[in-house]
């Protein structure tokens, strides 16, 4: 999938997400089926959040010329590699205890939410030309045979070293692996409130 496509199925997940923003009152955003779990609008919170402050700003980093001590030439790990050759996170959830450092707060308003959502497409859409350029297969014919492109990379914590294309990538699986969240926390709030 190139980057446009990537994109394309972005901006049509954040458009499915908007739309359900508008039909859910905000008592059901808050709302959470046990403590130890996240709330809708806690799910929202995380996608933009690791959206705009992990994957775009690793993106950008893989990007620059070099000088940043994040930066590397690592390569994915033995999950990274499976992830990429799949195209999607595997449906199994994920669960990690309670934190102040990874457990997202509750949103202020819906506005809050979908304000942040197109902010992330608004900054997806500025980074894809960049990192369609670098890309570029064009670019890659134009090296000696049997030489490549030297892809900065930037750690992911599970899967390994990421280069700017992959962490593009990432956005949209993560997006789209969270529409399966949504939809218990969609169907058990159903349950519990008729």
């Amino acid at each position: 999938m190139d980057t446009k496509e990537t994109l394309h199925k972005f901006e049509e997940t954040v458009r499915g997400y908007i739309r359900e923003l508008d039909g859910s009152n905000f008592d059901q955003l808050l709302w959470k089926p046990a403590e130890d779990e996240w709330s809708l609008g806690q799910m929202y919170m995380h996608l933009i959040r690791s959206a705009q402050l992990m994957q775009l700003r690793n993106a950008a980093l893989c990007l620059e010329p070099g000088g940043s001590p994040e930066i590397s030439q690592a390569g994915k790990t033995k999950p990274g590699e499976e992830l990429f050759k799949t195209g999607s996170f595997p449906p199994d959830r994920i669960r990690v205890p309670p934190s102040p450092q990874y457990t997202p707060p509750q949103p202020e308003s819906k506005e809050q939410l979908v304000d942040g959502l197109r902010d992330t497409v608004r900054r997806m859409v500025e980074i894809e030309a960049k990192i369609a350029s670098e890309f570029n297969p064009v670019a890659q014919a134009r090296l000696e045979p049997g030489k490549e492109i030297v892809r900065n990379t930037v750690l992911h914590p599970r899967l390994g070293g990421l280069n700017a294309l992959e962490w593009f990538r990432l956005i949209e699986m993560h997006y789209r692996h969270h529409l399966l969240q949504k939809m218990r926390l969609d169907d058990a709030w159903k349950q519990a409130h008729g």
